[in-house]
């Protein structure tokens, strides 16, 4: 296992999923998606903790890797989950979405 997923859908942009791994592993992710025939968006889904990792991939990528990459998009939410063991009321927990595209 890599450490990122991917997934494709036919006509959606690809999505990776952001999570504990370490940023870099994400940049690659980007880079990889973007090696595809006929990519135009690659969108990271994160939510919590893994909010930062998700911006230091997106920024690293743009920065560091590809020049022409821009944020097309950023969505920002809130995701309700349910109550952890011993807790008794439903937690609220921050999402964001950054859609990159390619000049």
């Amino acid at each position: 296992m890599t450490g990122w997923e991917v997934r494709v859908m036919s006509n959606e942009p690809r999505i990776i999923y952001v999570g504990r791994k370490p940023p870099m592993n994400y940049v690659l992710a980007v880079i990889t998606s973007f090696a595809g025939p006929n990519v135009k968006e690659v969108t990271l889904k994160a939510r919590g903790q893994a909010i930062n990792t998700a911006v230091d991939a997106a920024e690293i990528a743009r920065h560091r890797f590809m020049n022409k990459l821009n944020i097309s998009n950023i969505t920002i939410g809130t995701e309700e989950m349910p109550p952890r063991e011993g807790e008794n009321k439903n937690r609220n927990i921050s999402t964001i979405e950054i859609s990159l595209t390619q000049r």
